[in-house]
């Protein structure tokens, strides 16, 4: 990485990634690629928020209800289609490109931060 990609600790702190359960998943037909309608709890301090992700090849609609996922909350919202997508869901690409959710290791209250 070069210096010019170094970001200082204020700049980070802007960042606000909190801890969010899944609690309802749709297929998402309309997106260009494809994608689901996620609808996460960041709990009584946030909300719920909904994000579209496109994470269809490694999870199903069922095994990501549930699912604890890490997410910035603090992007302004983004009409994605006809859906407003108001969060960015973390994750990482695979050798194959496709998406592996950040998630955390333990179960956590909704809407705690990382600090």
């Amino acid at each position: 990485m070069s210096e010019s990609n170094e970001i200082n600790w204020s700049d980070f702190e802007k960042v606000d990634l909190r801890v969010g359960t899944i609690l309802e998943v749709n297929d998402f037909p309309e997106a260009r690629r494809p994608a689901y309608q996620l609808f996460v709890d960041f709990g009584p301090e946030i909300g719920m928020r909904k994000s579209s992700a496109q994470i269809t090849k490694l999870y199903t609609k069922d095994e990501l209800v549930g699912k604890q996922v890490i997410a910035v909350v603090n992007f302004p919202r983004k009409q994605i289609g006809k859906f407003m997508s108001e969060c960015l869901v973390t994750g990482l690409p695979d050798e194959n490109g496709d998406i592996v959710l950040t998630a955390v290791e333990r179960p956590l209250p909704n809407g705690a931060r990382l600090m």
